[in-house]
């Protein structure tokens, strides 16, 4: 059964596809929250204080600090090796490199709300 009462990380740099994603998530009914990141390092910073993320959707390029590099943080920490992350891109060829790392899913942009939600059933499940 899906859970419905998501905490949602969101992190990229463009503002107008934070805004989609949250719009898309709070409209579901199945998210109660979405903290947004502009960059991986305020993510990470997000993460350190929350306890209660339930699935991070995860930009790759961003400039700060990217999603890749994000990954490898939250995979190399054992409090934080088991949250889903999916990532968002336009770049195809970033995928197997993202899977390699320990992403658990992927969506290219611009994302689709059906597709969205399918994803975060398969990763949550």
């Amino acid at each position: 059964m899906p859970k419905n009462d998501l905490t949602v990380l969101t992190v990229d740099d463009d503002m107008i596809n934070l805004k989609l994603l949250k719009s898309m998530l709070m409209k579901s009914g199945r998210v109660k929250e979405v903290i947004e990141a502009k960059d991986g390092s305020v993510a990470i910073d997000h993460l350190k204080s929350r306890a209660d993320i339930d699935l991070i959707l995860l930009d790759i390029i961003m400039p700060v600090m990217g999603g890749l590099e994000m990954l490898r943080i939250v995979r190399a920490d054992d409090s934080l090796q088991q949250l889903p992350v999916v990532m968002l891109t336009t770049d195809e060829t970033k995928k197997t490199e993202a899977l390699d790392i320990g992403a658990n899913g992927f969506l290219m942009k611009p994302i689709r709300n059906d597709e969205l939600f399918k994803k975060i059933d398969t990763v949550l499940l």
